[in-house]
């Protein structure tokens, strides 16, 4: 039986990903901060959970330092969107700390277990594809983590360790329900998590779902930026 480690599995796609991969065989280590939440995924025969929060380095090499796993799926994340009229510089660094510092430090606690045909997934966002309105925070720290993401891909490829990112649209989850935007395309966690497992069985690069989102935001990514930014303009303008 397959292993995978999933930070982020106590809500949201982290959440479904675990219930959807525990149902199709895999040995599931369920990480997370919040305890209830853990501990109702524990009840699942495949599931056992692991504590601790993604941005204490310590807290993560101790949590992680015995982990033993095929796939490692690095989500935990959360979002904030910025009021430029009301800047608040403090909000990059909440942004950032469960988004990017978060998967370091649990690539930093992973790397001296990692052996030949570990695989490491990591969760970024369509978002970092285009400049889009208020995204200054969380479309950066997901732009950053992607780069992270082939970056490590070239420096782990002579060990023989996978590593895929995954880059999602909108979800229904805690996060996006705050949204007061519209959201096109937006898919349930459940079929989200079937996307993703299906992505990171097939070892592709990189994994986008939904397909058709991706397919359009890929092209809108190609554009000349000044295109991108009309578009971007356009879009701002109807929210």
């Amino acid at each position: 039986m397959k292993s995978m480690l999933i930070t982020g599995a106590t809500s949201g796609i982290g959440k479904a990903l675990a219930i959807t991969a525990a149902n199709n065989g895999y040995q599931v280590i369920a990480c997370g901060r919040n305890k209830g939440s853990l501990d109702e995924l524990s009840k699942h025969n495949n599931i056992s959970a692991c504590q601790f929060d993604v941005t204490k380095l310590d807290e993560t090499r101790q949590a992680l330092a015995t982990a033993k796993f095929d796939i490692a799926v690095l989500n935990a994340g959360t979002c904030e969107y910025v009021d430029i009229d009301d800047f608040e510089p403090e909000m990059f660094r909440r942004v950032f700390e469960p988004n990017f510092f978060g998967v370091a430090h649990c690539v930093d606690a992973l790397l001296p277990s990692l052996k030949r045909g570990n695989k490491l997934v990591i969760v970024d966002s369509m978002a970092r594809l285009l400049p889009f309105t208020r995204t200054q925070a969380y479309g950066s720290s997901k732009a950053a983590l992607h780069y992270f993401t082939k970056s490590l891909e070239v420096d782990l490829h002579h060990k023989g360790v996978k590593v895929q990112a995954v880059s999602p649209g909108f979800v229904e989850t805690p996060l996006t329900d705050k949204n007061d935007f519209e959201m096109p395309m937006k898919i349930s966690a459940e079929e989200a998590a079937a996307a993703m497992l299906k992505g990171i069985e097939s070892n592709k690069h990189t994994v986008f779902f939904p397909k058709f989102f991706g397919f359009i935001l890929r092209f809108m990514h190609i554009l000349p930026t000044s295109l991108q930014k009309h578009l971007s303009l356009a879009m701002r303008e109807k929210q």
